[in-house]
């Protein structure tokens, strides 16, 4: 007996399961139905069934509306609409036929004509009227024209999100997955809104359609009744009017609520919660409109000749309204609103775990060991901010910067195969209120400002439209770009800007600096860390290389000599190989990073080409490459490049307006040489044209051809060589 209603619970569910599962059956036999209603005859007990089931539908169409958090998730409704659309026109159909043969259709419709309009056909037409303007006039043609304005504000948006979108996952502050989620999001809300635009239509046909039947069903009824039947004008007109009337009450009601659904969901805003909740969320912020709407209602009541008590009853409840507001708005502002801490308060931000971006708060005893070990400690890589921006790192403040901070380290091991060390969070009461700054072994290495709660627009289209807001510089490339606020923000987007928000703008800056300075960051604890890695997969070659071959500190210059050309040395077991392979021949860390370029060419040569197996680069004059071959100094850990001040000048010259001139038509600033010049040449130029990219003919694939974008060369013979004197030191760049 115990266990009966678990079967039954179980056989209940099991049904349940199959009628979802085969939905789509269901879906189509209902298409069919309706198709049916338009060609074949309904008993009237069966419409009376269906004309229920519309009014039905239409409220539950309504309750979800309501309690939907987010417009874009009731993504069915445009095809809901049409559904029931199509279905109340088919039983207008059902009903005219029933009306026009029988002069009955049902005690649906015989009940909205005779107990809501009380048989009186002229109010029932009157009503009816009203119910068809107030749907047509007032809520099909404002919300047709909202669902309008969305769908081509949303339209007209969606490159300029997209472009965000992208700009975040390349500067790490997401991943791909999350980055993909977000563009179907918006590619759904977009779709949404377009429908939506359509699926308007559908309400204001449906309006006029209900107008055409009721009076079609009015005209033909009368004339059926006095021609067929050969009643009386008056008895004809008073069966079929109030049939025709009733029929188009039941239509318009169900009409006019799903209108209304309609409209709620195209004119709600993205909150994450829904209908009630919003409301209920937006009243609790004002309570002071409450109690001066109290006031008026009691003004009203004490007029001479109003009625007092209708007005003073719902005075007394707005003021009591009001007064529970003002007493609990402390309660609901520390679950609704941000509490904002004392900027530079102690003990407030603290270091950031690098696995979980949490804060630790902790306090030290002055004068204990632990004190002592924390001063003369020295973080690898710190965050300091203004105490303006502190809110942005706290979690209780909805802060998301830990955590962004931390998608930025996994980017890191993600894309350049390297494990940053914890970075360190900290406030600082010297930096302006929004300003922040990067350590590097507490050595300052860049600094930035941003503006909390606006947004950074860069006009990378060429937008000819000025933005309203504070003018500045975007800090990673260099560009212009406006503080907005959230008003502008949609007008920015229209106009093909690149629309950031503050935090982003912050993280972007770290994530270029890491990547500049990730050469540094890896100490040689790191380096063993990742030999550890490795081991577990390839034991037999870590025991072939260390000790005997190269040490770990060997391999940490190497691995530092290529995070410095921002090479990813992911590919860690290849770069171990070709290290062991050369191991024996040099010890020198420049050659072996050298040949791990070369054996790895393949793998990065790609993110430098302009097409598929083509490299846009610029090339050296064969005699100016000889000469300075032959300035190349070796030794046994290091490879320099030795030049005189008058050739440093010539090149500088001659070189300087083609790297402007690749870097002004789109293309990377690449120069190609021999492999005993690439990286003594890559050295010594690299202060004058940090960011230029220098390759060798050895590294690149035999697929790769070079489109020369120009040759440096220099009017100097071999007589004419510079000589170097006492007078002029030569000027050489070292590791």
């Amino acid at each position: 007996m115990a266990e009966a209603p678990k079967v039954a619970n179980k056989n209940d569910s099991t049904l349940f399961k199959k009628f979802t599962a085969n939905s789509d059956i269901g879906l189509t036999f209902g298409f069919f139905g309706i198709v049916i209603l338009l060609v074949i005859p309904v008993a009237t007990g069966m419409l009376d069934l269906l004309l229920a089931l519309s009014i039905g539908i239409s409220l539950l169409v309504l309750l979800m509306v309501i309690y939907i958090k987010e417009p874009a998730e009731f993504t069915v409704f445009p095809v809901v609409l049409l559904t029931i659309t199509l279905f109340r026109l088919g039983l207008n159909v059902a009903s005219t036929r029933l009306i026009l043969l029988d002069g009955y259709a049902g005690r649906v419709i015989e009940s909205f004509g005779n107990f809501v309009v009380q048989g009186n056909y002229l109010v029932g037409a009157v009503v009816f009227l009203i119910l068809v303007v107030i749907n047509f006039v007032v809520i099909t043609k404002g919300a047709g024209r909202i669902a309008e304005v969305a769908a081509r504000f949303t339209l007209d948006s969606l490159p300029g999100k997209q472009m965000s979108i992208d700009a975040e996952l390349n500067a790490g502050i997401i991943d791909e997955r999350t980055a993909t989620l977000r563009r179907q999001k918006i590619q759904k809300e977009a779709d949404f809104y377009g429908a939506m635009d359509g699926a308007s239509k559908f309400v204001r046909g449906d309006a006029i359609a209900g107008i055409l039947i009721t009076l079609i069903n009015v005209i033909g009824g009368i004339s059926i009744g006095i021609f067929q039947k050969g009643l009386p004008l008056m008895d004809a007109l008073q069966k079929y009017t109030l049939l025709s009337i009733g029929d188009g009450l039941v239509s318009q009601v169900p009409a006019l609520i799903v209108s209304v659904a309609a409209g709620i969901l195209i004119t709600r805003t993205s909150e994450g919660v829904n209908l009630g909740d919003h409301l209920g969320k937006q009243f609790r912020v004002y309570p002071r409109a409450v109690g001066v709407a109290a006031a008026m209602l009691f003004t009203f009541a004490i007029l001479p000749g109003m009625p007092g008590i209708p007005f003073f009853i719902l005075g007394l409840v707005c003021a009591y309204i009001a007064y529970l507001l003002k007493k609990h708005a402390g309660d609901w502002a520390t679950s609704d609103t941000v509490q904002k801490p004392k900027p530079g308060e102690k003990g407030y931000m603290g270091e950031e775990d690098g696995a979980t971006g949490e804060l630790a708060s902790a306090f030290v005893k002055p004068g204990s060991m632990e004190d002592l070990q924390k001063m003369i400690q020295i973080e690898a890589f710190t965050v300091e901010l203004g105490y303006g921006l502190l809110p942005m790192a706290d979690k209780k403040q909805s802060g998301d910067m830990l955590d962004r901070i931390t998608g930025v380290r996994q980017k890191a091991a993600r894309e350049l195969g390297i494990l940053l060390p914890p970075i360190s969070v900290k406030d600082n009461l010297e930096l302006d209120a929004n300003e922040y700054r990067f350590l590097l072994r507490n050595k300052e290495i860049a600094r930035g400002g941003i503006m909390p709660n606006r947004w950074l627009a860069m006009n990378v289209g060429g937008s000819e439209v000025q933005l309203k807001g504070v003018t500045t510089v975007e800090p990673v490339f260099g560009l212009d770009a406006v503080w907005i606020n959230d008003e502008e923000r949609k007008n920015a987007e229209i106009n093909g800007y690149t629309v950031v928000d503050c935090a982003s703008v912050m993280i972007t800056h770290l994530t270029e600096v890491i990547r500049e300075h990730a050469y540094l960051l890896l100490e040689r604890e790191d380096t063993q860390k990742l030999i550890d890695v490795v081991k577990e997969k390839n034991p037999t070659l870590i025991s072939e290389l260390l000790p005997e071959k190269v040490s770990v500190g060997l391999i940490q210059r190497v691995l530092q000599n290529l995070l410095q050309e921002r090479i990813s040395i992911k590919n860690l077991s290849l770069i171990l190989e070709t290290i062991g392979d050369f191991a024996d021949v040099t010890k020198n860390p420049d050659d072996l990073s050298e040949q791990v370029r070369r054996k790895m060419g393949h793998f990065f040569i790609s993110e430098y080409e302009t097409e598929a197996n083509l490299i846009n680069a610029i090339t050296l004059h064969p005699q100016l490459e000889q000469l300075l071959v032959s300035r190349v100094k070796r030794t046994q850990f290091e490879v320099s490049l030795m030049m005189d001040p008058a050739l440093t000048r010539q090149m500088l010259n001659e070189m300087a307006p083609r790297l402007n001139e690749m870097v002004e038509q789109g293309f990377d600033p690449v120069i190609i040489t021999t492999m005993e010049l690439r990286l003594p040449f890559k050295r010594f130029f690299d202060p004058s044209f940090p960011r230029l990219i220098v390759l060798s003919y050895q590294e690149l694939p035999n697929k790769t051809q070079v489109q020369n974008f120009g040759v440096v060369s220099l009017p100097i013979s071999n007589e004419q060589q510079p000589q170097v004197t006492g007078l002029e030191e030569p000027q050489v760049a070292t590791a």
